[in-house]
C-alpha cells in the first residue's frame, strides 16, 4: 500500500464480537443464545410474545454489558486517532463493543441493544436499563409500545442514505468479520469497488465474497488487523 487514503471505510460483523466471547447471530443450529431466530428476532415473534423478546434483549444488555472490546476494535481507534483520512464504521453488530473502545463515526445498521423505539411516535429511548411490555414512551407517554430497536427480520436497515454516501467516496473498504452471505450488507463492497476503492477482506476463512476483495487476510482479527493498521500509520507518517 503507498496511497493516503481520504475516506475509509470499516465493515465490521458479528467475527469481531465474537472475540470478545459474543455469540454469533448466525450460528448452526439455528438459535442464537438458546432462543429460536424467529421467535426473537422477527415482527411476527413479537407480536405474538412481546414479554419473551424484551426478556431476551434484556438479558442480552447484561451479556454485552459484561465483555470487553478486543483488540480489534482498539486497533480501529488508533486508525481514528492517527491516520490523517476520515475512518467511518458501518456495523451489522448490535452491541456496543466499538463504542467502549471509542471508536467514533458508527453506523448501526442493525439496531443498537441499548436502545428502543416506540411504535406509536418513533421516539428512542437509549437505555442499559430493562425495557418491557410495560414501559412508556419518554415522549408520547403511552405504556406498551415500546420495541427493541433491533431490525428485525422483514424491517429496512437502517442509515442506509448515509451508508450508500460513504460507500460511493470511500478509497480504502475494510471488511472484519463478516460471512458475506447477509444481504444488502454482503454486496456493499461490489459498490465500494465499483466506485474505485481498494478492498481488504479480515475473516477466518475464504467468504462468499472472496471475488470482490483485493487482498484477503486470514486469521482472528484482534491478531491481524493490529499490525495492518500500524502498517497503514507508519506509511502516512513516511510521506509527511
Amino acid at each position: 500500500m503507498s496511497r493516503i487514503y481520504k475516506n475509509i471505510i470499516i465493515l465490521t460483523g458479528a467475527g469481531i464480537s465474537a472475540e470478545s466471547g459474543l455469540a454469533t447471530f448466525r450460528s448452526s443450529n439455528g438459535l442464537w443464545n438458546n432462543h429460536k431466530v424467529e421467535d426473537v428476532a422477527s415482527i411476527e415473534g413479537f407480536e405474538r410474545n412481546p414479554a419473551l423478546v424484551h426478556d431476551f434483549y434484556n438479558n442480552l444488555k447484561t451479556e454485552i454489558q459484561k465483555a470487553s472490546p478486543n483488540p480489534a476494535h482498539l486497533a480501529i481507534t488508533k486508525l481514528q486517532k492517527e491516520y490523517p483520512g476520515t475512518v467511518s464504521i458501518i456495523t451489522q453488530n448490535v452491541d456496543t463493543l466499538h463504542e467502549k473502545a471509542g471508536n467514533k463515526n458508527i453506523y448501526h445498521i442493525h439496531g443498537q441493544i441499548n436502545q428502543a423505539v416506540c411504535l406509536n411516535c418513533g421516539q428512542i429511548l437509549e437505555t442499559f436499563g430493562d425495557v418491557d411490555t410495560e414501559t412508556a414512551c419518554p415522549h408520547c407517554q403511552i405504556s406498551g409500545m415500546m420495541k427493541p430497536n433491533i431490525v428485525f427480520f422483514g424491517e429496512n436497515l437502517l442509515c442506509m442514505d448515509k451508508v450508500e454516501q460513504l460507500l460511493q467516496t470511500c478509497d480504502l473498504f475494510i471488511s472484519i468479520g463478516t460471512s458475506g452471505v447477509v444481504f444488502p450488507a454482503a454486496a456493499f463492497v461490489q459498490t465500494a469497488k465499483y466506485y474505485g476503492a481498494d478492498t481488504w477482506e479480515f475473516t477466518l476463512e475464504p467468504t462468499a465474497n472472496n471475488y470482490y476483495f483485493d487482498h484477503h487476510i486470514y486469521g482472528q482479527a484482534g491478531q491481524t488487523l493490529p499490525p495492518f493498521i500500524d502498517n497503514l500509520i507508519s506509511e502516512t507518517k513516511e510521506k509527511y
